[in-house]
């Protein structure tokens, strides 16, 4: 898979949720979503689901996990899917990975 892979499977995934989702809660859920509730006090809850997804989002983010799971399925991390170009784009191919001037060392060693 490719970047350009996973670009197209986000929008179609984002295509697919809509702005609206219905999502069944055990009661171990239910019982959290709750206590933040009550403790928080949001207008509404749906704005606590809404800053869960961003928590877990950062959390991956922050941990590695997002780039492990997108590395293991389409060959790039989420760094390069933001800048639209995998690392080897970026960098100008397959080459050697640190290109050196060619130097001639004939006189390295003289003063």
């Amino acid at each position: 898979m490719s970047l350009e892979d996973l670009q197209d499977d986000i929008e179609a995934e984002y295509a697919d949720i809509g702005s609206d989702i219905n999502v069944s809660l055990d009661r171990e859920t239910r019982n959290e979503l709750a206590m933040l509730n009550v403790a928080l006090e949001p207008d509404e809850t749906d704005e606590l689901l809404r800053r869960a997804v961003h928590m877990l989002f950062q959390t991956a983010i922050e941990t590695g996990n997002l780039d492990f799971h997108l590395r293991s399925a389409y060959d790039v991390t989420y760094d390069e899917y933001l800048s639209g170009m995998t690392f080897e784009e970026m960098t100008g191919g397959g080459g050697q990975q640190f290109p050196q001037a060619q130097q001639n060392d004939d006189r390295r060693y003289q003063f």
